[in-house]
Protein backbone atom coordinates (compact mmCIF):
# COMPACT_ATOMS: atom_id res chain seq x y z
CA UNK A 1 0.00 0.00 0.00
CA UNK A 2 1.63 3.52 -1.03
CA UNK A 3 2.07 6.27 1.43
CA UNK A 4 -0.42 9.15 1.77
CA UNK A 5 1.44 12.31 0.48
CA UNK A 6 1.71 15.32 2.18
CA UNK A 7 1.99 18.25 0.06
CA UNK A 8 2.97 21.36 1.41
CA UNK A 9 0.98 23.45 -1.01
CA UNK A 10 -2.44 22.20 0.40
CA UNK A 11 -1.08 23.16 3.71
CA UNK A 12 0.30 26.32 2.37
CA UNK A 13 -3.01 27.53 0.81
CA UNK A 14 -4.55 27.25 4.60
CA UNK A 15 -2.04 29.42 6.56
CA UNK A 16 -2.06 32.02 3.80
CA UNK A 17 -5.69 32.13 3.77
CA UNK A 18 -5.61 32.54 7.58
CA UNK A 19 -2.62 35.21 6.96
CA UNK A 20 -4.70 37.28 4.99
CA UNK A 21 -8.10 37.12 6.66
CA UNK A 22 -5.50 37.84 9.63
CA UNK A 23 -3.73 40.81 8.02
CA UNK A 24 -7.09 42.66 6.30
CA UNK A 25 -8.70 42.74 9.67
CA UNK A 26 -5.09 44.13 11.15
CA UNK A 27 -5.17 46.73 8.15
CA UNK A 28 -9.03 47.84 9.09
CA UNK A 29 -8.03 48.83 12.37
CA UNK A 30 -5.19 50.49 12.14
CA UNK A 31 -4.48 51.38 7.96
CA UNK A 32 -0.95 49.88 8.09
CA UNK A 33 0.17 46.90 6.44
CA UNK A 34 3.16 44.33 6.97
CA UNK A 35 6.33 45.18 4.66
CA UNK A 36 8.62 42.54 3.19
CA UNK A 37 12.08 43.77 1.77
CA UNK A 38 13.55 40.67 -0.61
CA UNK A 39 17.08 41.80 -1.62
CA UNK A 40 19.01 39.66 -4.43
CA UNK A 41 22.75 40.76 -5.17
CA UNK A 42 23.61 39.31 -8.57
CA UNK A 43 21.36 37.29 -11.31
CA UNK A 44 21.65 33.82 -10.18
CA UNK A 45 18.78 31.89 -12.04
CA UNK A 46 17.41 30.11 -8.74
CA UNK A 47 17.81 33.25 -6.77
CA UNK A 48 15.71 35.21 -9.44
CA UNK A 49 12.80 32.65 -9.22
CA UNK A 50 12.84 32.28 -5.76
CA UNK A 51 12.46 36.06 -5.47
CA UNK A 52 9.75 36.54 -7.66
CA UNK A 53 7.70 33.79 -5.98
CA UNK A 54 8.53 35.53 -2.88
CA UNK A 55 7.16 39.35 -4.09
CA UNK A 56 4.22 37.74 -5.99
CA UNK A 57 3.67 35.67 -2.15
CA UNK A 58 3.64 38.91 -0.53
CA UNK A 59 1.31 41.04 -2.83
CA UNK A 60 -1.03 38.25 -3.02
CA UNK A 61 -1.57 38.89 0.46
CA UNK A 62 -1.71 42.22 0.65
CA UNK A 63 1.51 43.16 2.04
CA UNK A 64 3.97 46.01 0.90
CA UNK A 65 6.53 44.36 -1.19
CA UNK A 66 9.92 45.68 -1.51
CA UNK A 67 12.76 44.29 -4.18
CA UNK A 68 16.08 45.61 -4.33
CA UNK A 69 17.57 44.11 -7.49
CA UNK A 70 21.14 44.84 -6.94
CA UNK A 71 24.04 44.47 -9.66
CA UNK A 72 27.03 41.32 -9.07
CA UNK A 73 29.47 44.12 -8.30
CA UNK A 74 27.90 45.48 -5.91
CA UNK A 75 30.47 45.55 -2.37
CA UNK A 76 29.64 44.35 0.75
CA UNK A 77 29.87 47.71 2.37
CA UNK A 78 26.84 49.02 -0.08
CA UNK A 79 25.11 45.94 0.58
CA UNK A 80 25.30 46.70 4.50
CA UNK A 81 24.52 50.17 3.97
CA UNK A 82 20.81 49.14 2.33
CA UNK A 83 20.06 46.43 5.05
CA UNK A 84 20.70 49.49 7.33
CA UNK A 85 18.60 51.76 5.69
CA UNK A 86 15.84 48.76 5.55
CA UNK A 87 16.35 48.21 9.14
CA UNK A 88 15.43 52.39 9.89
CA UNK A 89 12.11 52.03 7.67
CA UNK A 90 9.02 51.84 9.07
CA UNK A 91 7.57 50.12 6.23
CA UNK A 92 9.24 47.42 6.32
CA UNK A 93 8.83 44.71 9.36
CA UNK A 94 10.48 42.02 7.34
CA UNK A 95 14.40 41.64 5.72
CA UNK A 96 15.54 38.76 3.24
CA UNK A 97 19.08 38.89 1.71
CA UNK A 98 18.79 35.94 -0.77
CA UNK A 99 21.72 33.82 -0.04
CA UNK A 100 23.86 32.25 -1.34
CA UNK A 101 25.69 35.60 -2.08
CA UNK A 102 28.77 36.03 -3.80
CA UNK A 103 31.86 35.81 -2.44
CA UNK A 104 33.08 38.71 -2.35
CA UNK A 105 30.45 39.40 0.01
CA UNK A 106 30.32 37.89 3.66
CA UNK A 107 27.17 35.82 4.40
CA UNK A 108 27.74 36.23 8.16
CA UNK A 109 28.51 39.99 8.15
CA UNK A 110 24.86 40.79 6.23
CA UNK A 111 23.20 38.07 8.30
CA UNK A 112 24.68 39.68 11.47
CA UNK A 113 23.90 43.09 10.12
CA UNK A 114 19.72 42.53 9.83
CA UNK A 115 18.33 43.60 12.87
CA UNK A 116 17.08 40.69 14.66
CA UNK A 117 13.73 42.02 14.73
CA UNK A 118 13.51 41.64 11.31
CA UNK A 119 15.04 39.20 10.82
CA UNK A 120 12.05 36.71 9.23
CA UNK A 121 14.95 34.19 7.78
CA UNK A 122 15.66 33.24 11.33
CA UNK A 123 19.24 32.89 10.80
CA UNK A 124 20.43 36.55 13.07
CA UNK A 125 22.65 34.66 16.15
CA UNK A 126 20.48 36.67 18.54
CA UNK A 127 16.96 34.66 16.97
CA UNK A 128 19.21 30.98 16.80
CA UNK A 129 19.99 31.37 20.22
CA UNK A 130 16.34 32.01 21.60
CA UNK A 131 15.00 28.91 19.54
CA UNK A 132 17.75 26.48 21.27
CA UNK A 133 16.57 27.71 24.81
CA UNK A 134 12.89 27.84 23.93
CA UNK A 135 12.31 31.81 23.78
CA UNK A 136 9.93 33.47 21.26
CA UNK A 137 11.81 34.21 17.98
CA UNK A 138 11.69 33.84 13.98
CA UNK A 139 11.83 30.42 13.36
CA UNK A 140 14.03 29.18 10.25
CA UNK A 141 10.85 29.56 7.59
CA UNK A 142 11.82 25.66 6.05
CA UNK A 143 11.90 24.12 9.46
CA UNK A 144 9.09 25.72 10.61
CA UNK A 145 6.97 25.03 7.41
CA UNK A 146 8.06 21.01 7.84
CA UNK A 147 6.85 21.11 11.45
CA UNK A 148 3.46 23.00 10.32
CA UNK A 149 3.34 19.85 7.52
CA UNK A 150 3.30 17.15 10.64
CA UNK A 151 1.11 19.23 13.00
CA UNK A 152 -1.42 19.65 10.01
CA UNK A 153 -1.45 15.54 9.35
CA UNK A 154 -2.50 15.05 12.76
CA UNK A 155 1.15 13.09 13.12
CA UNK A 156 1.90 12.90 16.64
CA UNK A 157 5.53 13.28 17.43
CA UNK A 158 5.70 12.98 21.51
CA UNK A 159 7.80 10.02 22.33
CA UNK A 160 8.82 9.19 18.55
CA UNK A 161 11.97 8.52 17.25
CA UNK A 162 12.64 11.56 14.74
CA UNK A 163 15.92 11.32 12.59
CA UNK A 164 17.61 14.20 11.10
CA UNK A 165 19.41 13.51 8.48
CA UNK A 166 21.52 17.05 7.33
CA UNK A 167 22.58 19.88 10.14
CA UNK A 168 22.66 22.91 8.38
CA UNK A 169 21.73 25.88 10.19
CA UNK A 170 18.85 26.46 7.82
CA UNK A 171 17.10 22.89 8.27
CA UNK A 172 18.54 20.31 9.67
CA UNK A 173 19.98 22.02 13.21
CA UNK A 174 16.78 24.01 13.83
CA UNK A 175 14.45 21.55 12.79
CA UNK A 176 15.78 19.12 15.37
CA UNK A 177 15.20 21.88 18.09
CA UNK A 178 11.48 22.04 17.14
CA UNK A 179 11.18 18.05 17.03
CA UNK A 180 12.71 18.32 20.86
CA UNK A 181 10.14 20.71 21.75
CA UNK A 182 7.59 18.36 20.61
CA UNK A 183 9.06 16.10 22.75
CA UNK A 184 10.38 13.86 20.20
CA UNK A 185 13.56 11.97 20.84
CA UNK A 186 15.87 13.14 18.17
CA UNK A 187 18.87 12.08 16.44
CA UNK A 188 20.32 14.35 14.01
CA UNK A 189 22.92 12.65 11.29
CA UNK A 190 24.75 13.60 8.30
CA UNK A 191 26.37 12.31 5.22
CA UNK A 192 29.49 11.13 7.15
CA UNK A 193 27.63 9.25 10.01
CA UNK A 194 28.14 5.86 10.42
CA UNK A 195 25.76 2.97 10.13
CA UNK A 196 23.43 5.55 8.23
CA UNK A 197 20.73 3.42 6.97
CA UNK A 198 20.43 1.29 10.46
CA UNK A 199 19.82 4.50 12.24
CA UNK A 200 17.06 5.91 9.50
CA UNK A 201 15.58 2.52 9.84
CA UNK A 202 14.97 3.21 13.60
CA UNK A 203 12.85 6.13 12.79
CA UNK A 204 9.18 6.96 13.49
CA UNK A 205 9.94 10.42 11.75
CA UNK A 206 12.62 10.55 9.12
CA UNK A 207 13.54 14.35 7.89
CA UNK A 208 16.02 14.66 5.16
CA UNK A 209 18.24 17.08 3.85
CA UNK A 210 21.86 16.40 2.76
CA UNK A 211 21.55 17.88 -0.63
CA UNK A 212 22.36 14.30 -2.69
CA UNK A 213 20.00 13.19 -4.52
CA UNK A 214 18.25 9.52 -3.85
CA UNK A 215 20.56 9.27 -1.36
CA UNK A 216 17.95 7.49 0.93
CA UNK A 217 17.06 4.35 -0.20
CA UNK A 218 13.53 2.40 0.08
CA UNK A 219 15.15 -0.41 2.14
CA UNK A 220 16.36 2.14 4.74
CA UNK A 221 12.78 3.47 6.11
CA UNK A 222 11.02 1.66 8.58
CA UNK A 223 7.54 0.53 7.88
CA UNK A 224 4.57 2.88 8.66
CA UNK A 225 7.81 5.67 8.92
CA UNK A 226 6.98 9.52 8.51
CA UNK A 227 9.64 10.81 5.51
CA UNK A 228 9.56 14.51 5.15
CA UNK A 229 11.93 14.77 2.05
CA UNK A 230 13.54 18.86 2.11
CA UNK A 231 15.80 17.98 -0.83
CA UNK A 232 15.11 19.59 -4.03
CA UNK A 233 18.22 18.10 -6.88
CA UNK A 234 18.12 18.49 -10.13
CA UNK A 235 19.05 15.33 -12.20
CA UNK A 236 18.48 14.56 -16.00
CA UNK A 237 16.36 17.66 -16.35
CA UNK A 238 14.32 16.75 -13.57
CA UNK A 239 13.73 17.57 -10.00
CA UNK A 240 14.26 15.00 -7.56
CA UNK A 241 14.61 14.49 -3.32
CA UNK A 242 16.99 13.29 -1.37
CA UNK A 243 14.83 10.25 -0.73
CA UNK A 244 14.18 7.65 -3.17
CA UNK A 245 10.68 8.52 -3.78
CA UNK A 246 9.53 5.44 -5.66
CA UNK A 247 10.95 2.77 -2.97
CA UNK A 248 10.07 5.02 -0.32
CA UNK A 249 6.55 4.93 -0.77
CA UNK A 250 5.56 1.58 -0.56
CA UNK A 251 7.19 1.92 2.85
CA UNK A 252 6.22 4.62 4.41
CA UNK A 253 3.02 5.91 5.97
CA UNK A 254 3.44 9.34 4.85
CA UNK A 255 5.54 10.89 2.44
CA UNK A 256 6.00 14.36 1.00
CA UNK A 257 6.72 14.29 -3.10
CA UNK A 258 9.80 16.56 -4.61
CA UNK A 259 8.29 18.91 -6.27
CA UNK A 260 5.24 19.96 -4.01
CA UNK A 261 6.42 19.17 -1.13
CA UNK A 262 8.16 21.23 1.54
CA UNK A 263 8.71 23.54 -1.10
CA UNK A 264 5.55 25.77 -0.93
CA UNK A 265 5.77 25.84 2.50
CA UNK A 266 9.28 28.00 3.12
CA UNK A 267 7.48 31.09 1.54
CA UNK A 268 4.88 30.95 3.62
CA UNK A 269 6.29 30.93 6.75
CA UNK A 270 8.35 33.69 5.65
CA UNK A 271 5.12 35.59 5.19
CA UNK A 272 3.88 33.87 8.83
CA UNK A 273 7.12 35.24 9.84
CA UNK A 274 6.58 39.01 8.60
CA UNK A 275 3.21 38.90 9.92
CA UNK A 276 4.29 38.40 13.36
CA UNK A 277 7.13 40.93 13.12
CA UNK A 278 4.25 43.70 12.01
CA UNK A 279 2.36 42.25 15.36
CA UNK A 280 5.45 42.82 17.11
CA UNK A 281 6.00 46.35 16.26
CA UNK A 282 2.46 47.32 15.85
CA UNK A 283 1.50 46.50 19.30
CA UNK A 284 5.08 46.78 20.52
CA UNK A 285 5.07 42.98 22.14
Amino acid sequence: MSAQLLRGMDVAQKIRGQIKEEMESLKQKTGKVPGLAVVLVGENPASQTYVKHKERTSKKLGFYSEVHRLPAKTTQAELLHLVEELNNSEHIHGILVQLPLLEHIKEEAVIHAISAEKDVDGFHPLNVGKLVIGERCYIPCTAYGVIKMLEHAGIELQGKHAVVVGRSNIVGKPVALLLLERHATVTVCHSRTANLAELCRSADVLVVAVGRPEMIKGSWIKPGAVVIDVGINRVGGKLVGDVDFNAAKEVASWITPVPGGVGPMTITMLMVNTLQSFKYKLFQR
